[in-house]
């Protein structure tokens, strides 16, 4: 499929040329590609027919997930564990790395709460401190973090990649190459970026990085994945422990063998059942974005981005609240009008989807959208 923003709507969204809205809320929740609804209906009408469902189609699907993610962040397939949401490997993160009373744990003030919670309850049953630091945009910038580092009881760094209010973007590759410089793990929450940007997992210096798929990836809910970085997976074992976690677990003729010995590969961190209809969907959707092309997928939401913030430079009733500078954002842009409010009112009157947070319009256009729907919202919000 070549990039055609016209073809795509009409093969993939054919509810986006109905006038019934305008999506610009994808930071909340993707909607789903053609493609993904017949997977999802293929699917649920084998469950309805369980003896349609072979041991090998049902587990070669979770195979293919985990190789379509390896791909698209360019891992390797032994460090993909399939999940249900980013949280889930943020808890993986917490309560697996071996931090101990004593240890500091940081990340921005003002993370989405998924990157908050974990870390205070391992402070609460651990001893661990859990550090929240007051930055610029609540994005960690390399001086801020190696003032910090400073402390050699600093253990871990979490962060997310893209702020969920600001849509500020953090330098990943430079954060994780001064983590390790200085033995600190890194860990990623990936949800707001991974869509909009492109990654090369195997460019950085990420240890654990975690991301649900129902938001950018336009998958289902209850789709996402975790990447530990191969180097690591052998000195971490799981906090929660599945049933297929460990060696020989693949030989259901033998389940009461019992032993004890973790997988030699991500899939020790996988939490067995995992939603396979969802994860069928998963499938169909980044198989979209290889035949669009992941960086053509990029340049056309960050070129939606862009408009946004071209919009806001000479207008004095607008304030742009995301970085100006393009590669501190990704597809976010969140403008604070004088009446936010009200501004978000008028944009569900005119049933543009977007959100409001923290006082700010938030838009996230993807890669079906258009220039016309970009300055429709914008006109709304500046009446």
């Amino acid at each position: 499929m070549t990039y055609d923003v016209a073809a795509l709507r009409r093969a993939e969204f054919p509810w986006a040329d109905t006038g019934e809205t305008i999506f610009l809320n994808h930071a909340s929740t993707g909607p789903l590609p053609q493609r993904t609804v017949r997977a999802l209906e293929e699917w649920a009408h084998l469950r309805a027919n369980p003896h349609r469902i072979s041991h090998d189609l049902q587990f070669d699907s979770l195979a293919k997930a985990r190789a379509n993610v390896a791909r698209l962040i360019g891992a390797d397939v032994s460090e993909i564990a399939l999940a249900t949401n980013t949280t889930y490997g943020l808890n993986l993160a917490a309560f697996s790395l071996p931090l101990k009373e004593g240890d500091v744990v940081i990340t921005p003030d003002g993370e989405f709460p998924a990157n908050v919670y974990p870390w205070m309850q391992l402070a609460k049953r651990r001893g661990v401190e859990y550090r929240r630091l007051k930055c610029d945009e609540q994005v960690l910038d390399v001086e801020r973090l190696a003032r910090e580092l400073e402390d050699e009881s600093v253990r871990a760094v979490s962060v997310s990649w893209v702020q969920f209010a600001t849509g500020a973007r953090v330098d990943l590759a430079a954060l994780g190459a001064l983590c390790n410089e200085r033995g600190v793990y890194f860990v990623v929450d990936a949800i707001q970026g991974l869509g909009p940007l492109t990654l090369d997992v195997s460019k950085m210096h990420i240890d654990i990085l975690a991301c649900g798929a129902q938001k950018w990836l336009l998958s289902p809910w209850g789709a996402g994945f975790v990447y530990v970085r191969r180097g690591l997976i052998d000195q971490l074992e799981p906090h929660d422990v599945s049933w297929l976690a460990v060696r020989g677990a693949d030989d259901f003729s033998r389940l009461v063998d019992y032993e004890l010995e973790w997988r030699d590969n991500a899939r020790k961190f996988e939490f067995v059942t995992v939603p396979f209809q969802d994860l069928a969907g998963m499938i169909a959707s980044l198989e979209l974005f290889f035949e669009l092309g992941t960086e053509a997928v990029s340049s056309h939401v960050l070129g939606l981005a862009q408009r946004v913030v071209d919009w806001t430079a000479d207008r004095g009733d607008v304030e742009l609240v995301t970085p100006r500078s393009p590669e501190r954002r990704a597809g976010i842009v969140s403008v604070r009008s004088k009446d936010a409010m009200r501004a978000s009112e008028r944009l569900k009157s005119a049933n543009i989807a977007h959100s409001l947070r923290e006082g700010a319009i938030r838009l996230s256009p993807h890669c079906y959208n258009t220039i016309e729907e970009i300055d429709r919202a914008l006109a709304v919000v500046g009446a």
